[in-house]
């Protein structure tokens, strides 16, 4: 009996695109992605032409008019005097970098609170579970208010924390006074907080590199490290000893590279008239959506890790038990490690809206990619569609590449078949 998959007699023929199954899918696909660009492309013509029906040519040259509007927080220099695209630039490292905190962050809060809701102790289990109602139940919009009013409100001047020589003199303390051992001052127009410095660091990128080529060597031979260990432990059945030369390995490199380069923190110093010298200036704008998106998130995630662990069957912490592992050993060695085959795919979608809703930093003049970009660039130049494209590009460039490396993640910690 011949089949569609057989070996083609005669040689190859157009009809075997469609009634051969080793093609088919393959002609399928093909028309799918030709559908698709010409979709596309159809609207981006019909946009193109109606734009220049009114005057208004989809054009991107206004990326490269200069601004002409100051930034409060540039994590890269920036002037008034430079492009919209640098503006848009400023606002693109402001945005990855309060997403790069807010899902390291809210990664260590929901897993924590997702364990504590499993806790045999009542009580604590029960506040996780209020923190978790409470947070899942009400806007994100609504916590970032709440929690930048009072920052801004209820926290003194920097002037409150002056020490005139009169004071000094008499030996009058200032009305406010820094935490963490006089480092770090928390006043209604930011936190200021110590700051690194190189002194001896050949500048730009060449320190940049240099850093990041120490840091991936080190990480690269900790986990050379461990999985001699492992081999180690899978032939004689006894595990070395490894966290001291993982210490080594992963701190000294690098702490030897930072003293070669004459590293320094910068404290700040109180006013002598009216601002703090020195040190960095955290925004509370910045402060405000970083405990918003943190406990926020945090609560969603708590729930993915608590049905992560539920989703782990009662024999596998039976089974470490009898071989005599302690409850938190038997949490961090056996049940985690295959919670995480549950909690990777939805703590993906988690990363992926924790990243877009910082775009809800301009309730609180966060000037993100879209407070610059699609905020006051926008409204500056009137190139609304044009702006609303290049955010839809870049937000969409971001959450695939999420989405990559947390699928690769993903499939490294899947269970392998044999």
């Amino acid at each position: 009996m011949a089949l569609a998959s057989d070996a083609p007699q005669g040689g190859f023929r157009l009809s075997m695109l469609i009634y051969d199954t080793r093609f088919r899918a393959i002609t399928i696909q093909i028309v799918a992605l030709v559908l698709f660009i010409s979709a596309l492309s159809w609207l981006y013509s019909n946009l193109a032409a109606n734009l220049a029906l009114k005057g208004r040519p989809l054009s991107f040259d206004f990326l490269w008019t200069r601004a002409g509007y100051d930034l409060a927080q540039t994590p890269i220099p920036y002037t008034n005097d430079d492009t919209h695209f640098r503006a848009a630039m400023v606002g693109l490292a402001n945005t990855l970098i309060l997403a790069f905190f807010g899902c390291i962050f809210a990664t260590i809060v929901g897993v924590i609170v997702g364990v504590l809701r499993l806790s045999k102790n009542w009580l604590i289990a029960r506040l996780m579970t209020v923190y978790v109602e409470i947070f899942r139940n009400v806007p994100l919009l609504l916590w970032i208010l709440i929690i930048f009013v009072p920052i801004g409100e209820l926290t003194p001047s920097p002037k409150a924390f002056q020490i005139t020589e009169e004071m000094a003199a008499t030996g009058t303390p200032p009305e406010a006074s820094m935490i963490l051992f006089g480092t770090v001052a928390v006043t209604n127009r930011g936190t200021y907080i110590p700051w690194p410095h190189l002194a001896n660091a050949p500048g730009g990128m060449i320190t940049f590199a240099i850093i990041v080529a120490v840091l991936a060597g080190s990480f690269f031979a900790n986990w050379r490290l461990i999985a001699r260990a492992s081999a180690i432990q899978e032939a004689t059945g006894v595990r070395p000893t490894t966290w001291w030369q993982s210490l080594v390995v992963l701190f000294l490199p690098i702490i030897v590279v930072l003293w070669a380069m004459g590293f320094y923190l910068d404290i700040p110093q109180p006013p002598t008239r009216f601002n703090f010298e020195g040190g960095f200036l955290i925004f509370h704008p910045f402060t405000a959506l970083l405990i918003a998106l943190t406990l926020y998130t945090g609560a969603f995630i708590a729930e993915i890790v608590r049905a992560g662990i539920l989703a782990v069957s009662r024999g596998q912490t039976e089974a470490a038990y009898a071989l005599g592992l302690r409850p938190n050993r038997t949490m961090k060695l056996v049940i985690l490690p295959q919670a995480l085959r549950v909690i990777i795919p939805p703590l993906i979608s988690q990363y992926l809206n924790l990243t877009k809703n910082t775009s809800l930093g301009i309730a609180v003049s966060y000037l993100d990619l879209r407070g610059t970009l699609g905020g006051i660039t926008l409204n500056q130049t009137g190139r609304e569609v044009e702006s609303m494209l290049l955010m839809m590009l870049i937000y969409l460039a971001i959450s695939l590449t999420i989405s990559s490396f947390m699928n690769l993640y993903n499939k490294s910690v899947q269970l392998k078949e044999r």
